[in-house]
């Protein structure tokens, strides 16, 4: 079983720009669609974990559904999920530690988390097995960061260092346990 983190931050480590936007992660060409990471990922996942932020900001691209598994949106104040995506989407709250813990019992083994506040929810909880961090080569100078405050340090082993598509770095970090 493992909480997946999958995200890519500036240089200084922000998610998204001052002003929310994620434009930015479009300053990388990748005009043959080379994957990532993010469809192997995909397959090796059961479900997905994503705040209610992540959520509309993912809405808001348009298009296509992204997702091909589950996907469970963290939230207590949302009572119904958006018209369209009742097959798609699954409310959930309650003590994080808990929601994984009925997700696993479920059979939902291998979970991908999303969003930044999720995250640093998950790491605050220390319930995060694996963090793939893509950097992209710029500075934003502030803006939405991945990594918040801790009440202890949480120490991860590299796994796996690569560059992609000639100009992003991504690293695969293990949790020590």
């Amino acid at each position: 079983m493992a909480n997946i983190v999958f995200i890519a931050t500036s240089l200084d480590g922000f998610i998204a720009d001052k002003n929310g936007g994620l434009d930015w992660l479009e300053s990388v060409p990748n005009p043959d669609h080379v994957d990532t990471g993010f469809f192997s990922l995909m397959e090796r996942i059961d479900g997905l974990v994503m705040g209610r932020n992540t959520l509309d900001v993912v809405l808001g691209f348009g298009g296509e559904w992204p997702y091909s598994k589950p996907v469970f949106v963290l939230s207590n104040t949302m009572t119904e999920v958006p018209k369209g995506y009742e097959d798609k989407v699954t409310l959930v709250n309650g003590d994080l530690k808990d929601v994984v813990a009925d997700l696993n019992a479920k059979g939902f083994n291998d979970i991908y988390i999303d969003g930044g506040k999720t995250i640093q929810s998950f790491l605050k909880l220390d319930l995060i097995d694996e963090m793939v961090i893509t950097r992209f080569p710029m500075l934003l100078g502030g803006g939405a960061p991945l990594f918040g405050d801790l009440d202890t340090s949480l120490n991860f082993t590299v796994s796996k260092s690569e560059v992609v598509l000639d100009q992003l770095v991504q690293t695969t970090y293990l949790r020590n346990r």
